[in-house]
């Protein structure tokens, strides 16, 4: 056995204590009177401020790997695919404004169908020290549980991007947009502070709690999410970097299929400190599907 056999071996046992259902904490936005909203480092010339309560609630995250092939995007609001890619180093940002965006551009129209797919940005993340290095600055996970867009800023979002033309063309002849994440480790197997997904269908659209975010020349609307007892919560064990998910964060069909697939980090009970850093890549996109 050559060493890096024996290094992925490790990695495996060590994947394998960390698979099935588990009992973490999740971090909620505490209800309140008022809207919450918090104010960009961008503005703040520092830190981002504030104006709302968070509560970390401990809930049980069903394991969702033995089943991950039958997971929609359209029910569970999520789904998984084996996709493997040609860019070596994920911190190139020419070869990931470049070659890594035309292989999710593919994924993308395979796995779904849709006439068109637009990719418009990417965010790196870490949990080490710093976080993942991007153009914009440094990134952490995001450890509060969210969804991207409201049915608000969803629209507004999209015209931005897409064009008012365009959407309303769309639109206007029965056709579709959909936006969605797709997230992948840049090294892998994930050891440390995995993603949490909401079941869709089991939130309520009264724990969605719409949320302002103002930046310095606009402000942007997100959902963060109230804890509620018949909320369902899944992960995926030892996802690789070989390995996407596909979240669903809008849909201009509110027809009872998911629409917002609330997410976050967490931490898995008794994750080995030393582990290798969780790194990862989150490719925002629009999928045009034309009537």
């Amino acid at each position: 056995m050559n060493p890096s056999d024996s290094g992925r071996e490790d990695a495996a046992k060590a994947v394998n204590l960390l698979a099935g259902d588990v009992r973490a904490p999740l971090n909620f936005v505490v209800r309140q009177d008022t809207k919450p909203y918090f104010i960009s480092s961008a503005l703040t010339g520092g830190d981002a401020e504030f104006f709302f309560e968070t509560e970390a609630q401990t809930v049980t995250i069903r394991d969702v790997r033995p089943v991950a092939d039958s997971l929609s995007i359209d029910m569970e609001g999520f789904e998984l695919y084996r996709h493997e890619t040609s860019v070596e180093d994920l911190y190139d940002d020419a070869a990931v404004e470049g070659v890594y965006s035309r292989e999710i551009e593919a994924l993308l129209k395979a796995a779904t169908g849709a006439s068109r797919v637009v990719v418009f940005d990417h965010t790196r993340r870490a949990d080490g020290p710093r976080g993942a290095v991007n153009p914009d600055g440094l990134r952490g996970p995001a450890y509060l549980v969210h969804v991207d867009y409201t049915a608000l800023s969803g629209p507004e979002r999209v015209r931005n991007f897409l064009g008012t033309e365009e959407v309303d063309r769309v639109l206007g002849s029965g056709g579709r947009i959909v936006q969605i994440n797709v997230w992948r480790p840049i090294t892998g197997p994930v050891q440390r502070s995995p993603l949490a997904l909401a079941e869709a269908e089991s939130i309520k659209t009264e724990e969605l709690i719409a949320t302002e975010q103002r930046f310095p020349d606009r402000v942007g609307e997100i959902y963060l999410l109230a804890r509620g007892s018949d909320q369902r919560w899944c992960w995926l064990s030892g996802m690789d970097r070989n390995e996407t998910l596909l979240i669903k964060g809008w849909d201009s069909l509110d027809d009872g299929r998911a629409r917002f697939t609330p997410h976050g980090a967490f931490p898995v009970p008794d994750q080995d400190p030393e582990a290798p850093t969780r790194e990862s890549i989150e490719t925002r996109t629009y999928l045009v599907f034309d009537g």
